[in-house]
C-alpha cells in the first residue's frame, strides 16, 4: 500500500507508475492523478503540446515505425486500403468532391471519408474527426454485442 500525495488515498502499489528514481520504485502520485494532471497540462498548453507532437512525429525512428506499421495494415486490410486509394483518386481527378460540412453534426471542418462497406469504395459518408471516431465506436459496440 502507498498513499498518493495528490488525492491522499491509500492505494495498492500496482496503482502507481514505476519510477526508478523514487525510493520505493514507484511515482508518488497514483496513475489516476497522473493522468488527470497530464490531461490538464495538455489543455492548458495545447499549442505547445501540438507542436511537440508534430516535431516528435518527424523523428527518423518514428517515421520508420510508421512505414512498417502502414505496410502491415495494408497487408492485413487490403480492401480498406484499396477503398481509401480509390476515394483519393476520385477526389484528385474531380470525380468526387470532399465536402466541408460534417454529415452527422454539421460542423464545417476538414472531413474524413467513412466507409460502411469497403467493397463499395466510392460510397462514402463524410464525417468530422469526432463523429468518425464515434461511428467506429458504435460499430465496435455492435460487433461485440453479436
Amino acid at each position: 500500500m502507498k498513499k498518493c500525495f495528490k488525492c491522499n488515498k491509500d492505494k495498492d502499489i500496482s496503482e502507481f507508475y514505476r519510477h526508478g528514481q523514487m525510493a520505493d520504485g514507484h511515482l508518488g502520485k497514483c496513475i489516476e492523478c497522473a493522468r488527470k494532471d497530464a490531461l490538464q497540462y495538455r489543455y492548458r498548453n495545447i499549442d505547445k503540446v501540438r507542436e511537440y507532437d508534430r516535431q516528435r512525429g518527424r523523428l527518423p525512428h518514428r517515421i520508420k515505425k510508421n512505414v512498417v506499421r502502414n505496410r502491415k495494415r495494408r497487408k492485413l486490410y487490403p480492401a480498406k486500403y484499396l477503398a481509401q486509394q480509390m476515394v483519393q483518386e476520385a477526389i484528385r481527378t474531380k470525380r468526387m468532391t470532399r465536402p466541408t460540412q460534417c454529415k452527422q453534426c454539421g460542423k464545417v471542418t476538414k472531413l474524413h471519408g467513412h466507409h460502411e462497406d469497403y467493397y463499395k469504395p466510392l460510397n462514402v459518408i463524410w464525417l468530422c474527426v469526432f463523429c468518425h471516431f464515434a461511428r467506429h465506436k458504435e460499430l465496435q459496440a455492435l460487433a461485440t454485442a453479436r
